[in-house]
């Protein structure tokens, strides 16, 4: 178990390795009073692979539960080998390492390598879960149950059961794989996304998977917040599909009340707010958001183009959006004269809403990330040292943090079955015909 975790503190404004800082190691809660992580004491089967459901279990793990990740006795999660970039091992060299993916959800989680379709494997996997308090997977409606795993074989008055899918357990869609894009593409978010004149793009990063992991972790947490309540778990279907929808908020409120059609793509600008997009500098490009009458007045002084405040075009913000053919072109030409740090400096205290365009070292280099403790470093069993995003968690007594790292495939099977009654001799036996890894 690899508990003690380094974490950056800001030394400076900017940094390329860990040389440019001080790092203090710690435990989970020497920086914080004896609480215990709010989700201390409960254990989660994790059965899910990729990103939406090792992202809710990573959270789950952050704030303190038990997480046993579930992988193929051999190649583990698929996510172990997308890549490059790896993590290279320093204890087998011809070994390509950890990928870079893997690592950034499963942190804080303990690993079983299993063979589930093999009877054995699945009386341990029943054992595993009749110890459990939630049980999350991600595979095609009516899969498990082929192996005596689904609710229906597993439920009983406590567990809580999580089926994460593309398109839900009912529907005409139910049985299709969901993947991240292809839902962004089917639910309307690829079609909002891009350039005014460009074709749909997809997001930077997948996020209909990230809210999905968002969305179930939250109902898991409410259920056992329930449980607590009636002493019964019960049933959650999570699909990508629905909480993409649900994520269209604003954008899909406004077509279901107008019954128009939708804006179409706007780049960095907004349907309903006007100035509030990128605009060009000298040397860059740089957001500004004027989403109201104080702010854009704010804006035009800053621009030293007062005269605009009572220009009639642009009075309110609905004339804003009207106008905004007019207006916009007009802003360029004056951001234009100026490089992006100048801007920084100059709207810096002003109270208008603006920020620069960075992209993602920038990011992770940023001193308020770095004040704010989103880098950690993690000594990994087989890598080292790791530079690894943080929780964004941050409450006032229990401290969440990186208390173990990313486990390596099969990393606590041993720990695990010993626990559940198994003796070394038995395992060496399931290891040997692979029921485990």
């Amino acid at each position: 178990m690899f508990r003690n975790v380094r974490i950056l503190k800001l030394s400076r404004l900017s940094w390329t390795g860990l040389s440019s800082f001080s790092l203090s190691r710690y435990s989970s809660t020497a920086a914080a009073p004896h609480v215990a992580l709010p989700l201390t004491g409960f254990r989660v089967v994790d059965l899910t692979r990729v990103l939406a459901g090792p992202y809710a279990t990573q959270i789950l793990a952050d704030l303190g539960a038990e997480v046993i990740k579930v992988e193929h006795v051999t190649r583990g999660d698929d996510t172990r080998h997308w890549g490059p970039p790896f993590a290279k091992s320093l204890t087998d060299p011809d070994s390509r390492g950890e990928s870079a993916y893997f690592l950034s959800v499963n942190r804080n989680k303990k690993s079983l390598g299993l063979n589930f379709k093999e009877k054995r494997g699945q009386n341990i996997l029943k054992s595993l879960i009749g110890t459990s308090d939630v049980v999350i997977e991600n595979y095609l409606p009516g899969t498990l149950a082929k192996y005596d795993l689904g609710y229906e074989q597993l439920k009983n008055d406590r567990i809580i059961y999580a089926s994460i899918t593309g398109y839900g357990q009912t529907g005409p869609y139910r049985n299709r794989a969901g993947y991240d894009v292809m839902v962004e593409a089917e639910m309307g978010l690829m079609h909002i996304t891009g350039e005014a004149d460009g074709a749909p793009v997809k997001v930077g990063v997948a996020v209909t998977d990230i809210t999905t992991g968002l969305y179930a972790a939250n109902s898991i947490m409410a259920a056992i917040i329930s449980r607590s309540r009636t002493g019964l778990g019960q049933y959650i279907d999570i699909a990508l599909s629905d909480c993409q929808v649900a994520a269209l908020a604003n954008v899909a409120s406004s077509c279901l009340i107008s019954g128009e059609p939708d804006a179409g793509r706007l780049g960095t600008s907004h349907a309903s707010i006007c100035p509030y997009q990128a605009f060009p500098t000298k040397d860059g490009s740089i957001m500004i958001g004027a989403a109201n009458d104080r702010l854009y007045g704010l804006m035009c002084q800053l621009l030293n183009k007062e005269e605009w405040i009572v220009e009639e075009r642009f009075s309110t913000n609905a004339l804003r959006v009207k106008h905004r053919g007019d207006l916009v072109p007009m802003i360029v030409e004056e951001t234009k004269k100026k490089t992006t740090a100048e801007w920084l400096d100059l709207f810096e205290g002003s109270g208008i809403p603006y920020a620069a365009i960075n992209d993602i070292q920038a990011t992770l280099n940023h001193p308020h990330v770095l004040a704010r403790n989103m880098i950690a470093v993690v000594e990994h069993p087989t890598c080292g040292p790791l530079k690894l995003v943080n929780t964004p968690i941050k409450y006032s007594a229990a401290m969440p943090t990186i208390r173990d790292a990313p486990p390596t495939l099969g990393q606590h099977t041993d720990e695990i079955l010993k626990k559940l009654g198994y003796s070394g001799k038995e395992i060496d036996i399931l290891r040997v015909e692979q029921v485990i890894g």
